[in-house]
């Protein structure tokens, strides 16, 4: 008896469409929601009444999903830390895009969007995704491990782009309030992008072995690399998904903004709700190495966000800020230093052994439920 051809709904599909589809090896949902995103931008979804915000929501998760798989196809094809840093740069990029296009807007105060957006990231990252992925991997492995060599070097690099950007601008006499003049705003966005420049060089080339995992650690799941083709595929992906989430995010945050208000809260949360979203990929991509015990790969995606939100950002709201003549607020308030501060010597001791346990990640998370109660409740 001769072997029928699969057939969907009565239709034969092409010999050549069934072997590209086995030949990239990728859900069917990591090609759908993409596309959805960019069709939902298009036609503006979000603004359809009850139901469009809804279905825009939905879509907004399954790209974050479908982000996350595809970043992990990148990541395995290219190894570590490569393909962490696919997925950190190409979120911080969109995300810088976001706020610059926010800035040339008349939305809200666009001479604090850019403070106020990346002391929501770094909260986020350090305290809300390394303390989610601390607890989740002491709760399910008890005692992880990671190479503390490239740990040390991200957040010696870190703690100063944080303290030049977000701190010193409160204590220079040459412009007044939370603000640099326009010389100090130049050098500080070169070094800035300098720092995360050489940062990039060492983890990529010249000391790659601190962002690996010690070879005593247990090996990937993964069973195979993925081919040239599904990495190529997945790459693009990537990138629709992730502007898929960026601009649903941009568009749902009118919603989301009336909500609030509608709620009596401050303001102040929907720049952490959509923090939160834009980030969304990456926080699940390091809660799911995490949970495969890759605390190395968590730790990788979180602190190259981490750098990359304020290595890449402050130098591009910078130059648009000194061509266009804007205002630039970068200076954040007492409350906000004496929360930033707590958060870089913890996570210093948590991070300090190259071993860590369920407590690191309790205390994390304590300090972002602090960070989160204290922005509802100033």
């Amino acid at each position: 008896m001769t072997e029928q051809p699969d057939m969907v709904d009565g239709i034969v599909p092409p010999a050549s469409k069934r072997a590209l589809l086995q030949r990239l090896d990728l859900p069917l949902y990591t090609l759908l929601f993409p596309l959805l995103s960019a069709v939902a931008v298009a036609v503006s979804l979000y603004d359809m009444a009850l139901v469009g915000t809804l279905a825009a929501a939905a879509i907004l998760m399954g790209a974050v999903l479908a982000a996350v798989h595809h970043a992990e196809v990148v990541a395995h094809r290219v190894g570590e830390p490569f393909g962490t840093l696919v997925l950190a740069i190409a979120v911080t990029v969109i995300e810088v895009s976001l706020i610059v296009s926010l800035m040339l807007s008349d939305a809200g105060d666009a001479s604090a969007l850019a403070r106020d957006t990346v002391f929501a990231a770094i909260m986020i990252i350090l305290n809300g995704i390394v303390g989610l992925c601390l607890m989740a991997g002491g709760l399910r492995h008890g005692e992880q491990r990671f190479t503390l060599h490239g740990v040390s070097a991200a957040l010696a690099v870190l703690t100063a782009l944080v303290v030049l950007s977000l701190v010193l601008p409160n204590y220079v006499t040459s412009a007044a309030g939370p603000t640099y003049s326009p010389a100090q705003l130049v050098f500080v966005a070169i070094v800035s992008l300098f720092l995360y420049l050489i940062f990039v060089l060492v983890q990529t080339v010249r000391h790659r072995e601190y962002f690996l995992p010690d070879a005593d650690m247990p090996a990937d799941a993964h069973a195979g690399r993925p081919s040239g083709a599904t990495t190529a595929t997945a790459l693009v992906f990537l990138l629709i998904a992730l502007v898929g989430v960026v601009l649903l995010a941009k568009g749902l945050s009118a919603t989301v903004e009336r909500a609030v208000l509608g709620a009596g809260l401050p303001l102040a949360i929907v720049g952490v709700v959509i923090a939160a979203l834009v980030l969304a990929p990456e926080g699940l991509a390091a809660y799911r190495a995490t949970k495969r015990n890759r605390l190395q790969t968590s730790l990788n995606l979180a602190l190259g966000s981490a750098l990359a939100t304020i290595g890449l950002t402050i130098p591009s709201v910078a130059i648009v800020s000194l061509v266009l003549d804007l205002p630039l607020a970068l200076g954040i308030g007492a409350k906000s230093i004496t929360l930033l501060i707590l958060t870089l010597f913890t996570i210093t001791l948590s991070l300090g052994t190259g071993r860590t346990t369920i407590l690191g990640g309790a205390v994390h998370l304590v300090i972002f439920a602090a960070y989160l109660f204290t922005t509802v409740v100033p």
